[in-house]
């Protein structure tokens, strides 16, 4: 099973007041193990960026201005996910964007259903706590110290970890199945040394007037008790 995490960063809230994607991030999974590819694009919006969303992931004009036009990525993008489910935290914002791009260069649009929306996840295991990614690592005990701003690429990979909380934590399915030819330590996955016996066995903590009370205890079972069997 093929899924994409990923995350997209914007000028702003609304593609139809003008408002366009600046990076794309998306990291693949494959029976829930990153394989380690990914896709990482940031984009000319053609439009200068407001102070308030620079703040947030800090891609300026001067940045941005000698990077592609969404038309000119948009059918690797395409490629790369495939139909490939899309593991999206706030599912709804990432797609109107993603939408709204492919129909300007027209390209077919992606269909909702092809979303899973890791915010919807979080709502409805954790009701009536913080849903936000940052929130959810701080539940998880994931480090995202790296995350001073928001980043596309960065924030995916944090959220593959989320995701991998939220369906259940770590499996052994991780382990059966790494795709590619790699070990499931890749990526997030951990995997267990296998177990080991003790060296020397440990002193028997029974001590000698127990031992000789069970000893009386068993006899007064009789022969056909069903101790004497095992």
């Amino acid at each position: 099973m093929r899924e994409i995490v990923l995350d997209t960063e914007t000028t702003g809230f609304e593609p139809a007041e003008g408002d366009r994607i600046v990076e794309i991030g998306a990291v693949e999974l494959v029976n829930h193990v990153p394989t380690g590819q990914t896709f990482h694009v940031y984009i000319n919006p053609k439009r200068p960026m407001p102070e308030a969303a620079f703040k947030v992931h800090g891609l300026g004009d001067d940045f941005l201005r000698d990077k592609p036009l969404f038309e000119q990525v948009a059918q690797d993008f395409l490629d790369f996910i495939g139909d490939a489910k899309l593991v999206i935290h706030n599912a709804a914002f990432d797609m109107k964007f993603l939408n709204a791009e492919l129909g300007w260069a027209g390209l077919p649009k992606l269909p909702m259903t092809q979303a899973i929306d890791t915010l919807d996840m979080a709502r409805r295991k954790f009701p009536g706590s913080p849903a936000s990614l940052d929130a959810l690592c701080r539940r998880f005990m994931i480090d995202n110290s790296a995350r001073t701003l928001h980043g596309a690429l960065l924030d995916s990979e944090i959220l593959a970890e989320v995701y991998l909380e939220l369906i259940g934590g770590r499996q052994p399915d991780l382990v059966l199945g790494a795709a590619h030819g790699q070990t499931a330590d890749q990526g997030s996955a951990q995997v267990s040394a296998p177990a080991k016996g003790r060296p020397a066995p440990l002193a028997p903590r029974l001590t000698e007037a127990e031992a000789t009370r069970h000893a009386q205890f068993v006899e007064n079972l009789g022969e056909n008790a069903l101790w004497r069997r095992v």
